[in-house]
């Protein structure tokens, strides 16, 4: 039976928890509750702990609380952590590493997928504070369920009430859903730029960040994957838990790819490869002149097509950027590269930012359209799909491996 850690907070909203326990207990899960000293000023901790079945944990500091060290073991026994409803007070302090009391600690501690319910006055929900924080927790891969409009406890009417509890409840089944379903997987993902060398000050190179391919390793380590990230030139932290192998141009990711291609059983293409490089790297510092300089370049290598060529078994995911005939020239990419999928969105919605908008076009199916959200969140949507073709592997079919 899956095991659900529910966080309750102090707000009104807090009986609607008993609600949100009862449903996931339909849905045969395991609920154990904890919560804040404030939510048991709204309901109290026997409620809970008659309808679970559990001890609610919400004193760390009560004997006997130690004997277990509670915030760890229920963090490490939980699949999915559900935050609702939860207070400004609370979303700040996860999103801000605050870790001063049973839920926060708890937060802390796990590595579980979480699920956050924000529930509160509309100035509140609005402040500019509220919303870098639940910024800051999608960018982490927490799933948000956005609170409804209406009449809210203290007579206003605004945004801020607590989502339904289907809601929260189907966002909680899909957190339990994608927890292991890339177990056994091996993930290769390509992120960021190349940079191609003209002399020993200056390089070719573009805008990527690299943060889709980043959030896409995350993704996939977070839902069972072994994963390889091979890297361009990027201002950001290696992820936790990944194999990250350092590559500066087309030609240093080509070699990386193909010393690990062999033990991936799925590769997602997410760098910006350089298409051109300079012929050779000039020894010495180019000098300025009186006149136009002429930079002479030549192709580097397709590493995607050549995947493509040999791809065998192997689930292949491509990217396109483009700024125009976005759909056409993605479906040309798709079948002149044989992907299985490709990922493809507009210049300019997601260069350098925490945000995109993609289509997902698979070989065979459906499109699925992606509106603005934080790439972390549409790095699950890609292995969302990448799980769904991998159910009906039967389809593919590619050229035997090399």
């Amino acid at each position: 039976m899956p095991r659900v850690v529910l966080g309750v907070t102090g707000c009104i909203a807090a009986y609607k928890a008993c609600e949100i326990l009862r449903e996931l207990q339909r849905r045969e899960v395991d609920v154990h509750v904890v919560m804040t000293t404030a939510a048991t000023h709204f309901v109290g901790p026997m409620t809970f702990e008659a309808l679970s079945g559990h001890p609610v944990f919400h004193d760390q500091w009560a004997l006997g609380a130690g004997s277990d060290i509670r915030h760890v073991s229920l963090a490490d026994a939980a699949e999915v952590l559900l935050v609702a409803p939860a207070t400004a007070n609370t979303v700040g302090k996860l999103a801000r590493g605050i870790a001063d009391d049973a839920l926060s600690t708890l937060y802390t501690a796990t590595k579980a997928p979480t699920v956050v319910a924000p529930a509160m006055n509309s100035n509140m929900f609005e402040h500019p504070a509220v919303q870098e924080n639940l910024g800051i927790l999608r960018s982490r891969g927490v799933r948000v369920v956005e609170p409804g409009s209406g009449h809210l406890a203290c007579g206003w009417l605004g945004p801020g009430r607590l989502a339904e509890i289907a809601d929260i409840v189907e966002a909680t089944m899909a957190a339990l859903a994608r927890r292991r379903d890339l177990a056994g997987q091996t993930v290769l993902v390509t992120a960021g730029p190349s940079a191609e060398d003209i002399d020993p000050v200056r390089f070719v190179s573009n805008r990527s960040s690299g943060k889709m391919g980043y959030r896409i390793a995350e993704a996939a380590r977070d839902r069972g994957a072994q994963v390889v990230l091979v890297s361009g030139p990027t201002s950001l932290d290696p992820p936790a838990g990944v194999d990250v192998v350092a590559v500066r141009s087309a030609e240093e990711m080509a070699r990386a790819v193909d010393e690990h291609f062999d033990v991936a059983t799925i590769v997602v293409a997410a760098a910006a490869v350089a298409d051109y490089r300079p012929p050779a790297v000039a020894e010495g510092k180019l000098k300025k002149g009186e006149g136009p300089l002429v930079l002479e370049l030549v192709r580097t290598k397709d590493i995607l097509r050549g995947l493509g060529e040999r791809k065998g078994e192997r689930l292949l995911v491509g990217f396109a950027a483009e700024t125009e005939d976005l759909l056409a020239r993605a479906r040309v990419k798709l079948t002149e590269k044989n992907l299985d999928l490709i990922v493809a969105n507009e210049v300019g919605t997601g260069f350098g930012g925490d945000t995109n908008a993609a289509v997902l076009l698979p070989r065979e199916g459906d499109p699925v359209d992606v509106p603005l959200v934080s790439k972390r969140e549409l790095a699950e949507r890609i292995c969302d799909e990448i799980v769904r073709l991998r159910a009906s592997e039967p389809a593919l079919t590619g050229p035997a491996s090399s």
